[in-house]
């Protein structure tokens, strides 16, 4: 199985902060909701109040970091002769296999990070699978994120040549 073009590590990351910001600023003034009078009381506030939320933030932005590295270990994909395979997940392993017959479009998405890292994210959508595009291109059945740009071009052209063999689908 291969690998995803390590400066993926970069767009998980990205995501992986932005979707989990809110709920680390809701966190740090729930925290102060609660220790906020017990820290006022003592003579170091000031220095706690700065402190505090330095500390937490640098914790959570290496948090962020080691979840990109690990998201990035455990998203593998194959070019079968029958089936597309992506292997993916940290915690809860998923498979996916993607029978060329059902595969009915062939997407290929370029966000601002990944220009600028020169990657691109695959999306493979099938016949008989509901949903809409979703935030990050989550529904699509087959989804590759990170690849480079060429690479991502061939793998399009011969999972489309591939497609066009068999008797459904493109």
């Amino acid at each position: 199985m291969e690998k995803l073009n390590s400066k993926v590590v970069w767009i998980f990351f990205f995501q992986f902060f932005f979707s989990g910001l809110f709920f680390f600023l809701f966190l740090m003034w729930m925290s102060w909701g609660i220790a906020g009078p017990k820290i006022i009381e003592r003579a170091d506030f000031f220095s706690w109040m700065i402190l505090l939320p330095i500390i937490l933030f640098i914790l959570y932005l290496i948090f962020c970091y080691i979840w990109a590295k690990l998201t990035y270990r455990f998203w593998l994909y194959e070019i079968t002769d029958d089936t597309f395979k992506v292997e993916r997940g940290v915690i809860w392993k998923k498979y996916t296999s993607i029978p060329y017959e059902r595969i009915q479009n062939i997407d290929i998405h370029r966000g601002v990070i990944a220009r600028i890292l020169g990657l691109s994210e695959l999306r493979l959508q099938t016949a008989g699978f509901g949903g809409s595009q979703g935030k990050w291109g989550a529904w699509a059945e087959g989804r590759l994120p990170g690849i480079e740009k060429e690479k991502a071009e061939e793998l399009r052209e011969r999972l489309i040549a591939r497609v066009k063999g068999t008797k459904q689908g493109l």
